[in-house]
């Protein structure tokens, strides 16, 4: 049990000391934190003291840190993490939760983007194609949040949520089902379009030694979905790289380790577009979400590494399981929102 301790300490100081950015940014942010801590002058309120405040920022970026290593190797926003997660426990405004969700979710995207370019598990093709529709959706996502929270309010806010829950449920189910077919999924037959579009690659998969081969196909009815997941994205502030992941590797057929690192790439461009609906309307509260922000900085670093030695099985059981618990949170609020029901959630 220590030898394996002490390998696992040692991949972890040998991850930190090859990434030169990654050491730069956590003795910044260590030595920020310190100063905050011993030097800052932060004036309590009612219910919370100085040293309270201060612990709630250290801790939000610790637990962000956690959700952004978790959202990389699942292939899937940090905000499909983050946001249920406060919808449930919190009593914050949800266009608020909402519009920190998609920033959480654009950084551990944005961070882990030149790993994944650089590896070549990111396809530049794939991405160009897929982020066009996906950033018109979250547009139009982000716009109908802020006219429908203030037409319908929570009823109207939960039906949503509630189906989305429900979508959750069924990708998580076709991904279990699926079993190790979809890690390395081999179509029977190119449709034209995508024969056209190129929308091929290869990389190397450490854990099989060799060299894997891909062409993605159904490319019209995948960017359709696209607009689709792009609009849930921008509504709920989720992120949707869950559901991203879930589109490229059983409707497109991409290997699971492309579609991860595809929809980390797409969660950049999309939520960096969404996000600016909830700017101008003013849900963003920069001091509630910098320390989310700067967890997603280190997480997302140290996700996409250790999602290139890791094995693509691995991958899909961490993506169902956050799929999972993420939409248990999401049904339960929503039933809550639409029947006026407490239910406690633990």
């Amino acid at each position: 049990m220590e030898k394996k301790k002490l390998k696992r300490k040692s991949r972890f100081w040998s991850l930190v000391t090859s990434v030169p950015e990654l050491s730069i940014l956590i003795l910044l942010i260590v030595g920020g934190y310190l100063v905050m801590g011993f030097a800052s002058k932060v004036q309590g309120t009612e219910i919370l003291s100085p040293t309270d405040i201060w612990l709630i920022i250290v801790g939000s970026f610790l637990i962000s840190t956690a959700i952004a290593i978790l959202a990389v190797i699942g292939g899937i926003g940090g905000g499909v993490i983050f946001t249920p997660i406060m919808l449930g426990f919190t009593s914050l405004d949800s266009l608020v939760i909402r519009a920190t969700g998609l920033v959480v979710a654009m950084f551990s995207g944005l961070i882990s983007t030149g790993p994944f370019m650089r590896s070549k598990l990111a396809n530049i093709k794939v991405v160009i194609y897929c982020g066009f529709p996906i950033t018109v959706g979250a547009i139009l996502g982000s716009v109908a949040a802020i006219r429908l929270h203030n037409a319908l309010g929570l009823v109207g806010d939960g039906i949503v949520r509630l189906s989305l829950g429900m979508l959750m449920i069924i990708i998580a189910y076709f991904l279990f089902t699926g079993g190790g077919k979809t890690e390395y999924p081999e179509p029977k037959h190119i449709d034209a379009f995508s024969a056209k579009m190129r929308l091929n690659g290869s990389y190397w998969e450490e854990s099989l030694g060799k060299v894997v081969n891909y062409h993605l196909v159904r490319a019209v009815p995948g960017g359709i979905m696209f607009i689709f997941l792009g609009f849930i994205a921008g509504f709920f502030g989720l992120g949707g790289g869950a559901f991203l992941t879930g589109t490229l590797n059983l409707v497109m057929m991409a290997p699971v380790k492309v579609a991860a690192a595809c929809s980390g790439v797409l969660l950049a461009i999309s939520n960096a577009t969404a996000i600016w609906t909830y700017i101008t309307y003013g849900a963003l509260i920069a001091v509630f979400a910098a320390p989310w922000m700067l967890g997603q900085v280190v997480g997302g670093i140290l996700g996409a590494h250790l999602l290139i030695s890791i094995r693509a099985s691995f991958v899909r059981k961490v993506l169902i399981a956050i799929l999972l618990i993420s939409c248990i949170k999401l049904v339960l609020r929503g039933i809550e929102e639409i029947f006026g029901i407490d239910i406690p959630i633990i």
